[in-house]
């Protein structure tokens, strides 16, 4: 699950600049998605989904954005990026929810 050179170009500034700067730590973080990826059978849209999922958790605004781009990439609907963020509700709670709601739709905005 390689990424492309168009998903490179469309980090965000933050991580750009922080690889540049410590590109050792942009190389090893690579090899671990890499490797992490490729550990099961998952397809790369269902990674994409669960990671939605675990950013809703962890309350990661920039990786949420990050993961709904990417799982848009890799085919999934709006309607499979909502239903990844809804899951969490029982969880996690209905305001971390709808807060991941309102930043994947601000990504649906900007598109993949």
């Amino acid at each position: 699950m390689k990424k492309t050179n168009d998903a490179k170009q469309k980090l965000p500034q933050t991580f750009k600049d922080f690889v540049a700067k410590y590109p050792e730590l942009g190389q090893a973080h690579e090899q671990v998605a890499e490797s992490v990826a490729s550990a099961g059978g998952l397809d790369a849209k269902s990674c994409a989904l669960i990671k939605i999922g675990i950013c809703v958790g962890a309350n990661l605004e920039s990786a949420l954005r990050s993961h709904v781009r990417r799982a848009m990439q890799h085919g999934a609907s709006k309607e499979d990026i909502e239903q990844a963020i809804l899951l969490g509700m029982n969880t996690v709670g209905f305001p971390t929810t709808v807060a991941a709601w309102t930043w994947a739709h601000q990504q649906f905005e900007r598109g993949s």
